[in-house]
């Protein structure tokens, strides 16, 4: 196992367990932020720059697609990183509201969402501990 998969998964764990549970907690402040984000062109592009960065460090430097379940979730995030922050740089003014809040219905499904959030942050923390304690074992 790659020391870099275990830390990437041990740092998208943690950070999805956290944003999962402060969205929950402020339900309505996130959708409300969300929404004026995809209203908001300027900001749009700001957080679409910074997080085309993010996506494209993911990628580039982990971009296994072999070695256990572990290695290509932490991947795959980086993937769907990279495309949701080209989706913020490409989509029109007037399509990011559609896509985001209408096609995704990121109000109706918002619970879902940050379910899946805090879900695939519980498995990456737990599977890179877990990780962590065999190569431990093996010492």
């Amino acid at each position: 196992m790659w020391p870099r998969t275990t830390f990437l998964s041990r740092l998208i764990g943690l950070y999805s367990i956290l944003v999962s549970l402060s969205m929950i907690t402020h339900r309505q402040a996130t959708v409300e932020t969300v929404t004026a984000l995809v209203h908001n062109p300027p900001l749009l592009l700001v957080v679409g720059v910074i997080a085309v960065a993010v996506g494209l460090a993911m990628v580039l430097g982990h971009n296994v697609w072999s070695g256990g379940m572990l290695p290509v979730v932490v991947t795959l995030v980086g993937w769907l990183v990279l495309i949701k922050s080209l989706l913020f740089l490409f989509l029109s003014p007037a399509a990011a509201p559609l896509f985001f809040l209408d096609w995704l219905h990121y109000d109706q499904l918002f619970y879902v969402y940050a379910a899946v959030s805090l879900l695939l942050g519980v498995y990456l923390t737990y599977a890179a501990r877990r990780k962590d304690q065999r190569q431990a074992g093996k010492k």
